[in-house]
C-alpha cells in the first residue's frame, strides 16, 4: 500500500510535469533532443539504479537484517555505498567525455544544429543521473527495513524542481532551445534533491554507517557477484531501449518525443501494480528464502496473489489504452503546443503498448522472485533471447513492414512497444516456467479471462460513449494530421471527454468483475463501501 501510494503520488506529479513539458515545448524539434538526451544518461541510473540494487544488494542486506545481524548489515551497507558512489563517479566522468560518441550511436537521425544541442544536453544531465544512482541506495537500504512510502514519494521532489524551472523559464519567453538547456540545469536540482530528501531517515535506521570500499566481507563479495550479473541483465535491456531511440529518430521528427510520452502513460499501471507488489514483496521474499517445501509453498502463495493484483488492475490498463487511448493522453497531455494532431499519433503508439503491458508487469514480480532466491543468472539469461530477437523484430516491424503493407511511415513508431510486447510476453512466460523446476507449479492467475472480457467490455462502452459525442458535438475542428479522420474525438475539452468516457469504463469493469465474483473486486468495492458508511 506504502509503495502503491508513493509511486502514485510520484506518477500524479510526473503527468503534471509532461502536460507542462508539453505546454512550453510541443512535441517539436527541440522536444525530441531533450527527451533523447535525458534517456542517454540515463543508462547510468538504469545499470546501477533501483532494478540493479533490488537484485543484488536488497536479497543479502534484508537477509542479514532476517537473520538479526544489524553489525553485518551495516558494513555491508557502507561497503555498497562506497563502491557504488566511486563506479558512479568514474561512470559520469566517461559519459561526459564520450557524450558525441553517444549521441551519434543512440540518436542517428540527429544533425547539425540537433546535435550539437543533444550534445550540450547530455553533458548538463549526466551529473545528476549519478545522483539518481545514490538515490536507489537509499531506497535499498529503507526498502529493507520496511519503510517504503519516502523512497516512492523522493521523485516528487524531482518532478516539482522540473515543473518550477519550466514555468518560471517558460513565462520569461524563452525560445524552446534555450528552455531546454535551462530546464536541463533543473533535471540536475532535482536529482541532487532527490537524494538529500532520504538521507536524513537513512541515517536513522542505520547503526554505525561508514563508508568504505573494502571487499574483505563475505556478504560485501556475494553482493558484488550477484551485481555483475543484474548490471549485465539491465545492460541488456537498456540495449533494447537504445535500439529503440535509435529507430524512433529514423522515422519521423516526432517519432522519438512521441515514444517518450507514450511510455510516460503506459508505464504508470507497470510502476504503480507491477513495481509496487515487486518491491513490496522483494525484501518478504528474501527474509523467507531458504530450502525445503514450506518455504516454496510460502513463495508460491505470495507469487500467485501478487500475480493476481497485478492482473486485476493492469488488465483494464491495456484495455484502456488499446481502445480509448487517445481519450486518456488529451486529457493528460493535450495543452499548449501539443495538439490533437498530436494526441492521434500518440494513440497509435499507445495501442502498440497495450500488448506487453500485462506480461511486463508480471515478468518484474517473476524476476524479483528470482532475486529473492539469489539466482541473478536466469533472468539475464531470458533478457539476452528477449533484447536480440526483440530488436531485428523491431527492426522489421518498425522501419520495413510500413512500406510492405502500403502504411504511412510514420505509423512504424506504433510497432517498436508491440515488438517489445511480444518479447515480454515470451520472457515472463519463461522466467514463470523456470521458477517451476525451483519452487514447483507457479500458475498465471485464474480470473484473467474472466478479467480480459470484463476490460474489453468496459472499453468498447468507453469507445461507444465518445463515438456517440462525436456524433452529437462534432468532430474536434483540425484533428486532419495522423489520420484523425478515424474514430475523431469530439469537440469537448479533453478532460471533460476523459470524465465522461472513464468514469463509465471504471464502472462497467468493476461491476462485471464483482458479479463474477472475483475476489479483488469485491475487496476494492468493499472498501469504498465502508468509507461511505463512516
Amino acid at each position: 500500500m506504502f509503495v502503491a501510494a508513493g509511486i502514485l503520488a510520484s506518477k500524479l506529479v510526473g503527468l503534471v510535469r509532461e502536460r507542462v513539458f508539453a505546454h512550453y515545448l510541443g512535441n517539436g524539434i527541440a522536444a525530441a533532443v531533450f527527451k533523447a538526451a535525458l534517456r542517454i544518461p540515463n543508462f547510468l541510473q538504469n545499470l546501477f539504479g533501483e532494478g540493479v540494487l533490488s537484485g543484488s544488494f536488497i536479497p543479502v542486506y534484508a537477509g542479514l537484517l532476517g537473520k538479526g545481524d544489524p553489525k553485518e548489515a551495516d558494513r555491508v551497507a557502507g561497503a555498497v555505498f562506497g563502491l557504488l558512489a566511486l563506479a558512479t563517479s568514474v561512470m559520469v566522468a566517461v559519459g561526459m567525455l564520450a557524450t558525441p560518441l553517444f549521441v551519434d550511436t543512440i540518436a542517428p537521425g540527429f544533425e547539425g544544429e540537433a546535435r550539437s544541442m543533444a550534445i550540450q544536453l547530455v553533458r548538463i544531465l549526466f551529473p545528476g543521473t549519478g545522483m539518481l544512482v545514490m538515490s536507489a541506495w537509499c531506497l535499498g537500504v529503507l526498502n529493507s527495513h520496511r519503510k517504503f512510502l519516502l523512497s516512492y514519494l523522493a521523485p516528487v521532489v524531482w518532478n516539482a524542481a522540473i515543473i518550477a524551472t519550466l514555468v518560471v523559464a517558460g513565462m520569461r519567453g524563452l525560445t524552446e532551445e534555450r528552455l531546454a538547456v535551462v530546464l536541463a540545469y533543473g533535471v540536475v536540482a532535482g536529482c541532487l534533491l532527490q537524494f538529500l530528501v532520504q538521507v536524513p531517515s537513512v541515517m536513522k535506521v542505520l547503526g554505525h554507517f561508514r563508508p568504505t570500499l573494502s571487499t574483505a566481507s563475505a556478504s560485501v563479495r556475494q553482493v558484488l557477484r550477484s551485481f555483475s550479473t543484474v548490471v549485465l541483465g539491465r545492460g541488456v535491456v537498456q540495449i533494447s531501449a537504445y535500439v529503440d531511440t535509435s529507430y524512433a529518430s529514423l522515422i519521423a521528427d516526432r517519432a522519438l518525443s512521441t515514444l517518450t510520452y507514450a511510455q510516460t502513460i503506459y508505464l504508470i499501471p507497470v510502476s504503480l501494480f507491477g513495481m509496487a507488489i515487486s518491491a513490496a514483496e522483494l525484501p518478504e521474499m528474501s527474509r523467507a528464502a531458504g530450502a525445503g517445501e514450506e518455504v516454496a509453498g510460502k513463495l508460491r502463495s505470495r507469487l500467485e496473489a501478487g500475480a493476481r493484483r497485478i492482473a486485476f488492475f493492469v488488465v483494464p490498463s491495456s484495455a484502456a489504452l488499446l481502445l480509448i487511448g487517445d481519450v486518456v493522453a488529451g486529457a493528460l497531455l493535450q495543452t499548449g503546443r501539443f495538439t490533437a494532431s498530436d494526441t492521434r499519433y500518440l494513440w497509435y503508439v499507445l495501442m502498440g503498448s497495450s500488448v506487453g503491458l500485462v506480461a511486463s508487469a508480471l515478468g518484474r514480480l517473476y524476476a524479483s522472485t528470482f532475486y529473492a532466491l539469489k539466482d541473478t543468472r536466469t533472468p539475464l539469461r531470458f533478457a539476452v533471447i528477449r533484447v536480440v530477437v526483440g530488436a531485428a523484430l523491431a527492426w522489421f516491424l518498425a522501419l520495413r513492414l510500413p512500406g510492405l503493407v502500403g502504411l504511412p511511415e510514420y505509423l512504424g513508431t506504433a510497432f517498436l512497444p508491440l515488438a517489445g510486447g511480444l518479447m515480454a510476453w515470451f520472457e515472463a512466460q519463461m522466467l514463470r516456467r523456470t521458477l517451476a523446476a525451483q519452487i514447483g507449479h507457479v500458475r498465471m492467475p485464474e480470473s484473467m479471462p474472466k478479467l480480459w472480457g470484463a476490460a474489453i467490455a468496459a472499453g468498447l462502452t468507453g469507445l461507444g460513449i465518445k463515438v456517440a459525442l462525436t456524433k452529437v458535438l462534432g468532430p474536434t475542428p483540425g484533428v486532419t494530421e495522423w489520420g484523425g479522420s478515424l474514430l475523431p474525438p469530439p469537440d469537448l475539452h479533453p478532460v471533460l471527454l476523459f470524465l465522461a468516457v472513464v468514469l463509465p469504463f471504471g464502472a462497467v469493469y468493476f461491476g462485471i468483475t464483482g458479479a463474477l465474483g472475483i475476489p479483488e473486486a469485491k475487496s476494492v468495492l468493499n472498501r469504498v463501501l465502508r468509507r461511505k458508511s463512516r
